[in-house]
């Protein structure tokens, strides 16, 4: 399985920025020396290009972002202060991971990821929540507007709601937004997605697991062409910002139910790391270590059958 990924991913991020930095390089790392019989390839992701970001985006947001021009008040709502000029491209190169997995995707590969992105808070005209562009979003637009799809399944299971994705496409029926999240976490005024399930504070495994059978036995019934997996991993116990209590076990039962689920349907599926803030930090390495794998051996099983 084709996973994209650049050392700008952690590197264009300042290092007292409140924010696991090295999630990104240490992901790699762990994935390099597990890697024994060569399941994951890992490429460098293309810079995304401004008519691509325009597709989800408002002209005048997206130009001061990329001139540095941005207000205060805007970067603060986005946070992952303070900046470094880095962050320009380390943005483009996150969107454009995104798309060059949808790329194949469009030659048929079954699955695809990115080790960065789902950076759901993002609005058409503003940025929160560590997310500046919505790469989700973006993805969509890009695959509908190219033929690649009619409808796409956004399937966001990252334990803050998908608020951005949410209002980006409201009323759009092209896009089936879907999220579960703690109810009790940020965004603290929730967006409508078409679907929301929301979890109280200290949900576990059991629970957890239990709402996401319902959720994908009623998607069954649909009908998609493409599935973004927000797989972000901040329900675990461990995480800081989560209040949710997910178990490593659980998360990976999490990740290889919506894998079958793929797998029984035959759509292809473009995975978004989303979020994780354990502490330490070896918890959430380690749940996304186990996502890139588990979603790499889905891979082999599927052009296998």
């Amino acid at each position: 399985m084709t996973l994209f990924y650049d050392e700008i991913y952690s590197s264009g991020l300042d290092r007292t920025a409140r924010f696991p930095v090295d999630r990104y390089s240490r992901i790699a790392e762990n994935i390099r020396l597990r890697d024994k019989d060569g399941l994951i390839e890992i490429k460098s992701p293309r810079l995304a290009q401004r008519e691509e970001i325009l597709l989800a985006h408002d002209a005048s947001f997206v130009d001061r972002f990329l001139s540095q021009s941005l207000c205060e008040d805007e970067i603060r709502r986005i946070g992952l202060r303070p900046w470094k000029p880095e962050i320009v491209e380390r943005t483009l190169r996150l969107v454009g991971g995104a798309l060059d997995g949808l790329d194949l995707l469009a030659k048929g590969f079954p699955i695809a990821g990115n080790m960065a992105g789902g950076t759901h808070h993002a609005f058409r005209r503003e940025g929160a929540g560590y997310c500046i562009f919505n790469d989700l979003a973006i993805c969509a637009e890009f695959a509908l507007g190219r033929g690649q799809a009619e409808r796409v399944l956004i399937l966001d299971l990252d334990v803050h709601q998908g608020d951005g994705t949410a209002e980006i496409f409201q009323g759009d029926d092209r896009v089936y937004t879907v999220s579960l999240h703690g109810q009790d976490n940020f965004p603290f005024r929730k967006k409508t997605s078409d679907l929301d399930l929301g979890f109280s504070k200290g949900a576990g495994d059991e629970e957890f697991l239990d709402g996401l059978d319902r959720t994908l036995a009623q998607l069954s019934d649909q009908s998609f062409d493409l599935i973004f997996f927000q797989a972000g991993v901040d329900a675990l116990s461990a995480d800081a910002l989560g209040l949710l209590n997910l178990t490593r076990k659980g998360m990976s039962q999490r990740n290889e139910r919506v894998f079958d689920w793929r797998h029984k349907l035959g759509i292809p599926m473009l995975l978004f790391m989303g979020g994780g803030y354990s502490d330490p930090i070896d918890d959430t390495v380690d749940a996304f270590t186990d996502l890139f794998f588990g979603a790499a051996r889905a891979y082999q099983f599927a052009v296998r059958a």
